[in-house]
């Protein structure tokens, strides 16, 4: 199994290489070995899926469990990982830079922190504070034995704050401390990805399935480092058990264990599991 500091060397690779890749967002251990059964060269946790998983809502969950999720998935897959660490589960920049310290020791190869309160009634940190709490990550990141990849995200615009030159004051802002990575999930056309990444010297993360009409060789013509799908796929499905469940229910009818996965999901799991492991039952 890769150490730590391999993976975390295999992360910076891909954001310094020619084009984007693709870091799509496992939920639980068996999506995160099926994804890399598939072959996806890193993977990022997803705060509303794992949140699922739990019967919680999005931003409902603990550090203790957020760092326990996180050790799992290090733990199942050989691939370097990105964790969705929220507001960094404190308001404080002292308590970010402890959650980035406790973050580092599951094996992470990434972790975000954003600018989001997660109090409806102000939901963005004022600029001063967001910087703040971004450079106490990127310093307490730095005093680690094997720095991970920061990202810093801004998050105006899954808040109904439809600013987007703050949005991109609030990134180049993130980018001056030190962060390595910039993320604006929300954004929707690929003019405004366009300005984003015209606007950054530094990697860019996009929310791709936000981006109206946009295909993943589109957001790479327009310089996008990483896409991701943050709750999708845990919606996804989500989804299908729903509609299994309800015809169960309503009809009767068992039309949806046609489209059941079944030795195909065994297989991917098996190959994507941390050293090759094989499961048995």
């Amino acid at each position: 199994m890769p150490t730590q500091a391999e993976k975390v060397a295999e992360f910076r690779a891909l954001h310094e290489r020619d084009g984007a890749f693709l870091i799509p967002n496992p939920f639980d251990v068996g999506s995160a070995r099926m994804l890399a059964g598939l072959g996806f060269e890193a993977l990022a946790t997803t705060s509303s899926g794992f949140a699922m998983t739990l019967g919680r809502s999005d931003m409902c969950v603990t550090r203790d469990e957020k760092l326990a999720h996180c050790a799992q998935l290090v733990d199942a897959v050989d691939l370097p990982i990105n964790a969705d660490l929220e507001k960094g589960f404190a308001d404080s920049p002292e308590g970010v830079a402890e959650t980035i310290t406790l973050a580092a020791e599951t094996g992470l190869a990434g972790a975000s922190i954003e600018d989001a309160t997660n109090a409806p009634e102000d939901p963005i940190f004022a600029l001063d504070d967001a910087v703040a709490r971004v450079k106490a990550a990127v310093d307490a990141n730095a005093k680690l034995a094997t720095p991970m990849v920061l990202t810093a995200r801004a998050e105006n615009l899954l808040h109904g704050r439809n600013d987007l030159d703050d949005t991109i004051k609030r990134l180049q802002a993130f980018a001056d401390v030190g962060a390595d990575v910039l993320y604006a999930p929300g954004l929707r056309s690929q003019a405004d990805v366009r300005r984003v990444v015209d606007s950054v010297a530094k990697p860019v993360n996009v929310l791709g399935i936000m981006v109206r009409d946009a295909t993943v060789a589109d957001l790479t013509a327009l310089g996008v480092k990483r896409i991701s799908v943050g709750g999708a796929l845990a919606r996804a499905a989500a989804g299908e058990f729903l509609r299994a469940a309800v015809e169960f229910l309503d009809d009767g009818t068992s039309a949806y264990a046609k489209r059941a996965a079944r030795g195909e999901m065994d297989a991917l799991m098996a190959k994507g599991a941390a050293g090759g492991v094989k499961e048995t039952t």
